[in-house]
């Protein structure tokens, strides 16, 4: 995902690495497809990965098209086992707390979905989903009349400089960082180090606000994905007159249509109807419920067995960011009257074997691994078929510009690994090139990655030398440009649905630094080529690069062997209505619930 360091992905990394999901509840190895065949599979990672389109004026004009069926009234009951990292907006990069900025908070722009795959950007406070100009280096937006914050103040621009500034201010520091090292650089704190709390604030020539309705971003070159970062949870509007720095994290004012009533953290938290959301102002959220109520520390293992019993109040609950647990998977998908109670889908990550190109020089050597890996053993880990499918590339199926025929290692024909080709490959290599260190998580997980890379990679000729490394600094471990490994499992999702933020970050050369995710070390000037071109495109145009780059990583350097692509699988209670996945979040789409009765 999508950056990231890119930190939501980097939550949600740890959180597989560590075979836990205490970071985001979200899970790679537990969530499911239902079952179909691999026509099917196909057809549904089509619809996924169809691209994004902008939203006019007509588009994000409120309210937001009826959910069928839906009935106002009643508290939905919500099961989280991890609880939220931030609550402060720009502090929000992980899957959970964006779940929940969904129903408090909004930005100048927003996703939309259709249920069909259709993935749009609207404007939520803006009146539409930003008007380009000067080759799409200057972005206008218009804010939308009537926009109130949970206190009955009136939205402006200044509220929107003020959001975008306290971004520079060094009590946030988990949040996304695209916005701010587009207008003013890698080192953007410099360029305001209080955030905008004092005197000094950006120069109209980066971001101006002429009156009290208008915003103009000016940046130093074409920016053509920024109306999809502004639908990042972590640029949501935060109000100027009741920012308290670094304590709003634990008492923030809503835009949307829910509040905070009370908040206890890591135990729970009560929201309800915030009276100043004016239906007509926003084209994608509903306030259907009352309120909800989010009960943390409720395991994964507990959760699903509630919603599988659906007796009392789990009739009305939801699982957040959890997937149903491994072993209760088939009491799910074996009981037509729960299976129908269920989410599915791709989620955006993709698992790949990592090359350190400053250890692992010769081709032949990881061309050799991709060949003989077995995805097939490390899916069965995950969960089996519900856990995940086969990789034959690096684009999830969710990514626009997945191609789901594209697999120049044979990995779909031969998911178990082609040992024959891999033998082939590594005949005339030297001995001392096909002994590769391996790092590996000291988690359950890890374990079991451990146990079918080693055999895969033996079957092969390889002498796997395998190293454990702490779960909870694996990444920091791996993170390291000088680390002692050759090979190491990684993951990466999408910030938003743009190859730009997978591409970016992880084969970009300029990544290559301690911490960030460039975990390949991989820095080729064809492909920093096409990076650059990409992004200053338009995104139907950029998708012609973005292929180009992709197919010339793959196949030309290779840094990484494509393992396996994520699933998601959630279960809901009965009396829930208007259920259905968000290809965007990769989790229930929570903006269009009801209850039934």
């Amino acid at each position: 995902m999508k950056s990231f360091t890119s930190r939501r992905t980097r939550a949600i990394l740890v959180a597989i690495a560590a075979g836990s999901l205490a970071l985001t509840g979200c899970s790679e190895n537990k969530g499911g497809s239902s079952g179909k065949d691999s026509k099917e599979d196909q057809a549904e990672a089509s619809e996924q990965s169809k691209a994004v389109v902008y939203g006019d004026a007509a588009a994000s004009t409120g309210p937001a098209e009826e959910v069928p069926g839906a009935k106002s009234g009643g508290t939905i009951e919500v099961y989280q086992e991890a609880g939220l990292s931030h609550l402060d907006p720009g502090q929000i990069y992980v899957s959970d707390a964006g779940q929940v900025a969904n129903l408090l908070y909004r930005g100048l722009t927003n996703f939309e979905e259709d249920g069909k795959g259709n993935v749009s950007v609207v404007g939520d406070l803006a009146t539409d989903s930003g008007k380009s100009s000067d080759g799409g280096k200057t972005w206008t937006y218009t804010l939308k009349d009537g926009v109130k914050d949970q206190n009955g103040n009136v939205i402006t621009s200044a509220d929107i400089r003020h959001t975008v500034e306290r971004q520079y201010a060094e009590f946030i520091f988990d949040g996304p960082t695209y916005l701010q090292t587009w207008l003013s650089g890698p080192k953007y704190r410099e360029a305001l180090p209080d955030g905008g709390f004092g005197s000094k604030h950006l120069p109209d020539t980066v971001l101006e606000t002429p009156d009290a309705k208008t915003v103009v971003f000016h940046f130093d070159t074409a920016r053509p994905d920024l109306p999809q970062t502004l639908a990042m949870p972590g640029y949501s509007v935060v109000p100027e007159k009741t920012d308290t720095k670094a304590k709003y994290d634990t008492a923030p004012v809503s835009l949307g249509p829910y509040k905070i009533a009370d908040y206890k953290a890591g135990k729970s938290m009560k929201l309800v109807k915030n009276e100043n959301w004016d239906p007509k102002t926003d084209s994608v959220r509903h306030q259907y419920v009352d309120g909800f109520n989010v009960d943390f520390g409720v395991t994964e293992s507990t959760q699903t067995s509630r919603l599988i019993a659906d007796q009392g109040a789990s009739k009305n609950a939801i699982q957040l960011t959890g997937s149903v647990e491994a072993t209760q998977i088939q009491d799910v998908i074996g009981d037509p009257a729960v299976n129908k109670r269920t989410i599915k889908g791709y989620q955006p990550y993709v698992m790949t074997l990592v090359f350190n190109l400053d250890r692992v020089k010769n081709k032949a050597v990881r061309d050799a691994v991709t060949y003989g890996v077995n995805s097939k053993s490390l899916i069965a880990g995950e969960g089996g078929a519900y856990g995940g499918d086969p990789a034959p590339n690096l684009f999830a199926p969710t990514l626009p510009g997945y191609e789901a025929s594209y697999d120049p290692y044979g990995r779909l024909k031969t998911p178990q690994g082609n040992i024959a080709k891999a033998k082939e490959l590594l005949k005339d290599v030297p001995a001392a090139e096909k002994k590769l260190v391996f790092a590996y998580s000291n988690s359950e997980a890890g374990q079991k990655r451990k146990v079918a890379i080693e055999d895969a990679l033996t079957k092969i000729g390889i002498d796997v030398v395998a190293k454990e490394v702490d779960s909870a600094s694996y990444y920091e471990q791996i993170g390291k440009v000088k680390n002692p490994y050759d090979i190491y499992i990684s993951g990466w999702g999408q910030d938003w649905p743009s190859p730009a933020t997978v591409v970016t970050p992880i084969y970009d050369g300029d990544q290559v630094a301690d911490g960030a995710p460039n975990y390949s070390h991989i820095n080729d000037p064809k492909v920093q080529e096409l990076i650059k071109k990409a992004l200053t495109q338009e995104p139907t145009e950029a998708a012609a690069t973005w292929k180009e780059a992709h197919h010339y990583i793959l196949e030309k350097v290779n840094p990484a062997a494509p393992l396996w692509y994520t699933k998601q699988l959630q279960l809901f209670g009965s009396n829930i209505g208007g259920a259905r996945y968000s290809t965007e979040s990769s989790y229930i789409d929570i903006t269009r619930l009801f209850l039934k009765s």
